[in-house]
């Protein structure tokens, strides 16, 4: 941008809190990444987007990887009309190529709770507002029967 005949752009290199300063978390970075990888993977012919992602809930530590087993098989029971695929290196499910929802374990980004999240194609509209995401600690049966609800509504 200029102003009155000044170069008024920030110095290469320089962010917006100042110079050296980081824009992304390593997490961040990581999970960029992961999503090119994902997206050349996914061109290969032969790709099986599912593995891919058991095999990501596989990767997980505990209790992560508990809660991904379960998590999987709830969409899968609830919709099963949504595709399994990774998303940043998150398992997610998607409808006709756009993601529905998503696991972000706790180890993704260093947080005290997994979560499950639903994106702006999730068909969750209630009122003028309404909650994207969920914090998950453990699972019961309660929990279950109220992802598998959101869920089922989700995938509309």
């Amino acid at each position: 941008m200029k102003s009155s005949g000044r170069d008024m752009r920030p110095a290469k290199g320089a962010g917006a809190a100042g110079k050296g300063s980081q824009v992304f978390t390593d997490e961040e970075r990581a999970a960029m990444k992961e999503r090119v990888r994902e997206l050349r993977a996914a061109a290969k012919p032969g790709a099986d987007a599912e593995a891919e992602v058991l095999a990501k809930i596989a990767a997980m530590r505990e209790p992560d990887r508990t809660m991904g087993k379960r998590l999987h098989a709830i969409v899968r029971a609830s919709a099963p009309s949504l595709t399994p695929r990774l998303w940043y290196g998150m398992p997610a499910y998607a409808k006709e190529g756009k993601v529905i929802c998503f696991f972000q374990p706790a180890q993704k980004f260093k947080t005290r709770y997994a979560s499950l999240g639903f994106s702006d194609e999730a068909n969750l509209d209630e009122g003028s507002m309404w909650a994207t995401g969920f914090a998950l600690q453990k699972l019961n049966a309660a929990e279950e029967a109220r992802i598998a609800a959101l869920v089922k509504k989700a995938a509309g």
